[in-house]
Parts: C-alpha cells; sequence; structure tokens
C-alpha cells in the first residue's frame, strides 16, 4: 500500500512536534520531483540544503543523514511524487540558539506535479526578497503578489529590483532567448536547482548561454522567454508587464530536452 507522509528527522511527525512549526517563519526548504523513485539534482538539492543552513543556523548536516531521511519518506509512496524538504531549528525564532544546536528535518511527500501549460503572462512587480540567495519559508510576499497580479488578469508576478532589473518570479526563474543563446537574468535571486540542471546540461552540449542585465525596456529585443522551477524546466511567457514576448517553441523544446538528459539519482 502506498501513502504520502510528513516525517521529522526519519520517522512519523506528530502533531505535537509540528503544532509549533505551524506558526513559526525560520526554516528553509527544497522542493523536487521523484519519478521511478528517483531525483534530478540531487547533488545541487544537497548543496542548497548545505549553504543555506550554515547561512541561517551557523551548522549544516551531513548529505548521508539527510539522504537517510528522504530514503524512508519514499520508502512507502508511490514512484512518482513531490517531496518537500524543510530544514529548521529547534530552538525556534526570536531567539538566540546555542552554538551546538543541530538543525531538524522535516520531510513532507505529495502528488506529483508537472507546473501549468502556458503561455504565463507575468505581472511585473517592483519587490527584493530579504537573502535572495536561500529558499526561505514564510515569504508572504510570493503569495501577496501571485493574488494582486492573478486580479489585475495575469497568471503570475515577475519580480523587478530598485534598478529595474527583472530577477526572479514568485515561484520561478526566469530565462530568456535571443535567437541562438540563453540569457539568464543578472540580478539578486535564488538560483534553483531546475536551473543549474539547464546551466550545466547545456554547457554539455555547447549551448550558448550568459548572464545579462533585463530590463522591461530590453525584452522587445528578445526572441522568447519562460519560468522553470522543479515542477518543469520551461513554461512560456508570452507577456510580463504590458510588453509582448514572442512564442519562442524551439527554445521551450531545447529547455526540456537537456532537463531529460540529466541522470535520475536515488537518495
Amino acid at each position: 500500500m502506498t501513502s504520502f507522509v510528513v516525517e521529522r528527522n526519519g520517522r512519523p511527525a506528530t502533531a505535537g512536534e509540528l503544532a509549533p512549526l505551524a506558526f513559526a517563519g525560520y526554516a528553509h526548504f527544497t522542493a523536487m520531483q521523484v519519478r521511478g523513485g528517483r531525483v534530478r539534482g540531487l547533488d545541487l538539492h544537497l548543496e542548497r540544503l548545505r549553504s543555506a543552513s550554515v547561512e541561517l543556523f551557523g551548522r549544516a548536516l551531513p548529505d548521508d543523514r539527510v539522504r537517510s531521511f528522504l530514503r524512508t519518506a519514499l520508502a512507502s509512496g508511490p514512484a512518482d511524487l513531490s517531496l518537500l524538504v524543510t530544514m529548521y531549528s529547534p530552538a525556534g525564532e526570536f531567539t538566540v540558539a546555542e552554538a551546538d544546536t543541530e538543525p531538524e528535518v522535516l520531510v513532507r511527500t505529495g502528488p506529483a506535479a508537472s507546473g501549468p501549460v502556458g503561455p504565463l503572462a507575468l505581472a511585473a512587480v517592483e519587490h527584493e526578497r530579504v537573502l535572495p540567495a536561500v529558499k526561505h519559508v514564510g515569504e508572504v510576499a510570493k503569495t501577496y503578489f501571485l493574488r494582486r497580479a492573478a486580479g489585475q488578469g495575469f497568471d503570475d508576478a515577475a519580480f523587478v529590483d530598485h534598478r529595474g532589473r527583472l530577477s526572479e518570479g514568485s515561484i520561478w526563474n526566469l530565462a530568456f532567448w535571443d535567437g541562438a543563446a540563453v540569457v539568464w537574468p543578472g540580478a539578486e535571486m535564488l538560483a534553483g536547482t531546475t536551473m543549474g540542471i539547464v546551466r550545466r546540461q547545456l554547457d554539455r552540449l555547447g549551448v550558448p548561454q550568459r548572464t545579462q542585465e533585463v530590463t522591461l525596456a530590453d525584452l522587445p529585443a528578445l526572441a522568447g522567454g519562460v519560468v522553470m522551477n522543479s515542477w518543469t524546466p520551461g513554461v512560456a511567457v508570452h507577456r510580463i508587464g504590458a510588453v509582448a514576448l514572442p512564442g519562442a517553441p524551439s527554445f521551450l523544446d531545447l529547455l526540456h530536452r537537456v532537463y531529460q538528459a540529466e541522470p535520475l539519482t536515488t537518495p
């Protein structure tokens, strides 16, 4: 029999253990899609958890221990599912933790996901995340701006920093196409694991890519745009704010092909 789970440090989490966390927001996480019991970019997820733990808690758990928690959670589930790993300090928030306080791990599984079909229209919103390199929880702005964008007839939001540079979406990385090369926005942002997978596979195939600052005024010169996250390596974007982007089916196909070329790894 298969089921989805919520586990703390490798065993079923109790209501008493989860209750304090329901009202807390000092934690970080990574989200992944499991297919056939395996994961693409597992090394990137583990590196994300390590670096964010050091940043937030001053120490990180060994990869082997984190992987053991993943295996335990996957054991009773279907072969294809979504998996969320959240790391937090038992010291809670609004306190100073002892130096030897180890992070704890919550693992949650759920139905597999693949993202929206698209193409999407994104509202352009001026916003910069705190600690943008960390995938931390409790970011009210992401849902707030998503819902505001939907109320204005958009599908989601794209963030613009104080210098006018496009950075990322609410839960997405942005990528553009100039007709020959992939263009990654140059701004402070969270470097997604899917973005990391795509970048190293593009390198492997010798596909040109570069990082450059992209503003709304730069969009008419580009040949297409997408969003990507753990659900999908690419959903077409046909408009950001009032600026239209052309469809780029070959770009979308390229991103999906290079993502599929990434090997699946067993935790």
